[in-house]
């Protein structure tokens, strides 16, 4: 306990307001059950939204559950009062060997969420767990911890999703990940929810209509609350959280299309020429990243402090690989040139901008030159790769637009001669793969890194195999090995010796019941910063 306030303090020294809100949390989250709690009678069962497990490391895991019996009512159809819950973790199905248990409370004032983070535990293997409250008893879900330090494992499996538009089509990406055998962790790059207003058949705007929003954009807490309960409530999506420990982030969407640091997409630019001022957006974030954390298996250092949040980590898997899960939203500076895609301005250019944030990316090198692990994972949200588009233009909100800061990172990770690092991003729904030079601008640079872009579960509905946007990134960015534009996910496997990924792709979004499909298998042998077909 005592660390963790230590920790909530440090992280919110900035104000006596924020360090107030932390103690709070910390106290509403980390007090142990009391005896005499009344045991609840619910009208429904109050496991609607399933179970999840998160953040594997050698001796433990994170549990999460929610209750709500109506989960699409004010509160979830809850009492706004705690709630004991009890959790069990197995070594076997039927519960006969039980390595861990517990009790926990779920409180109001975090939507009634459960995370309970398991300690003790053998490393390397599998596990079960379920919870319990009143008479009712949750679905059992599996978990994994990690290998042990200095491990050698022969080979960790992992797959990498993100961009679930829930009016764009069905998650039939997260029932086929949830069948995927053997994973150690599912990351998942971010735009778990979407904040837009929900659209009726018919109705204009971006993306099919295969089933709509509840309510408006979403603003306050209760708004995003709704909008997780709806997407939570996705048998496709339970199912995979309950089959494997996420890693989650968050990009974009989770807040606000776009949102970059303490600005808001509406900053008096463009098309939004009335500005939200940073001030009265950061009361939208610190709602929005509440219902992250009350959504999402993570552990408790990831507690909001209002508009604040650390969600950048680390997790090794033995010594054969090392997962930096980074947040290239919260600490970036704002889209140069007015945002959208367009030709580089004198912006674009300049020396001090930030995508990471100094601390961010210091922490990132420092863990970078440390690192034991054959494979060095940049788990992040948007591409790293040079990609220039049509006219010579350039995304504004990816890295393409800063590139001292990436220039910065290449420079860190040459220098420090990290192994084999691999870049996993999302964010442009489409699959990519790619070598990423030393200076990526420059065709005769080395290679020091690989990247692996992973398609959306759903955003842009069906989607195509081949694009003539896609025709003309092949054509003007050589180091781009494989452009394809169905939805989908990606599942890789490291060894010492090489890391293969699968782009797995879906035919169609728009219905249900689509095949698995493999669009194609990338290869990184180890010691060789290129990406080639299997």
């Amino acid at each position: 306990m005592d660390t963790i306030r230590r920790h909530i303090l440090d992280l919110s020294r900035r104000g006596l307001l924020r360090g107030s809100t932390g103690l709070a949390a910390l106290a509403a989250i980390g007090a142990p059950v009391r005896e005499g709690l009344a045991q609840p009678a619910f009208r429904a069962f109050p496991f609607a939204l399933g179970v999840a497990s998160g953040e594997p490391a050698p001796d433990g895991f994170v549990i999460w559950t929610r209750l709500a019996p109506e989960p699409l009512a004010p509160d979830g159809g809850m009492p706004r009062r705690a709630v004991p819950v009890s959790w069990e973790i197995a070594e076997d199905e039927a519960f006969a060997r039980i390595a861990a248990s517990g009790s926990a409370i779920a409180r109001p004032e975090l939507a009634h969420a459960v995370h309970v983070e398991v300690s003790g535990l053998a490393p390397g293997r599998p596990y079960v767990y379920r919870f319990q409250a009143g008479d009712a008893a949750s679905p059992t879900g599996r978990a994994r911890t990690a290998p042990a330090p200095g491990a050698a494992p022969p080979r960790i499996r992992f797959a990498f999703a993100g961009c679930q538009h829930y009016e764009h089509g069905h998650f039939t990406a997260w029932r086929k990940i949830a069948e995927e055998a053997d994973l150690d962790f599912v990351f998942h790059y971010g735009d778990y929810i979407y904040e837009y207003a929900g659209r009726q058949p018919g109705q204009r705007g971006w993306g099919p209509i295969v089933r709509s929003h509840l309510g408006e954009e979403t603003v306050s807490l209760a708004d995003y609350r709704l909008r997780y309960a709806q997407y939570r409530t996705d048998p496709d999506l339970q199912a995979a959280h309950a089959a494997h420990p996420f890693l989650p982030s968050y990009d974009d969407h989770e807040v606000d299309n776009n949102w970059a640091g303490p600005f808001s997409e509406e900053d008096g630019r463009g098309r939004f020429p009335v500005a939200v001022p940073p001030e009265v957006f950061a009361l939208r974030k610190a709602a929005a990243f509440q219902a992250w954390y009350e959504n999402m298996p993570v552990r408790r250092t990831a507690l909001p402090r209002g508009p604040d949040i650390t969600a950048y980590r680390r997790l090794d898997f033995g010594t054969l690989m090392r997962v930096n899960v980074l947040d290239t939203r919260q600490f970036r500076d704002d889209q140069p040139c007015g945002d959208g895609a367009k030709p580089a301005c004198p912006e674009v250019f300049r020396a001090e901008a930030q995508m990471l944030g100094a601390a961010q990316e210091r922490w990132l090198l420092d863990g970078m030159a440390r690192s034991p692990a054959r494979w060095n994972i940049l788990a992040q949200q948007v591409p790293l790769m040079r990609r220039e588009l049509r006219d010579g233009a350039i995304s504004m909100d990816k890295w393409d637009a800063y590139p001292a800061a990436r220039q910065r990172l290449l420079d860190g990770i040459a220098e420090r001669r990290t192994p084999n690092p691999v870049v996993l991003s999302g964010d442009v729904h489409v699959a990519l793969a790619a070598t990423v030079r030393r200076r990526p601008e420059d065709a005769s640079s080395a290679p020091v890194a690989t990247e692996f872009t992973a398609t959306s579960v759903t955003s842009e509905g069906d989607g195509a195999e081949m694009t003539r946007g896609g025709e003309e990134v092949l054509r003007r960015n050589p180091d781009i090995a494989l452009f394809h534009a169905r939805r989908g996910y990606c599942v890789a496997e490291a060894t010492t010796q090489r890391l293969t990924t699968e782009f797995v792709a879906l035919p169609f979004v728009t219905r249900e019941g689509a095949p698995r499909e493999t669009a194609a298998r990338m290869v990184v042998e180890a010691g060789r910063a290129e990406v080639v077909r299997s």
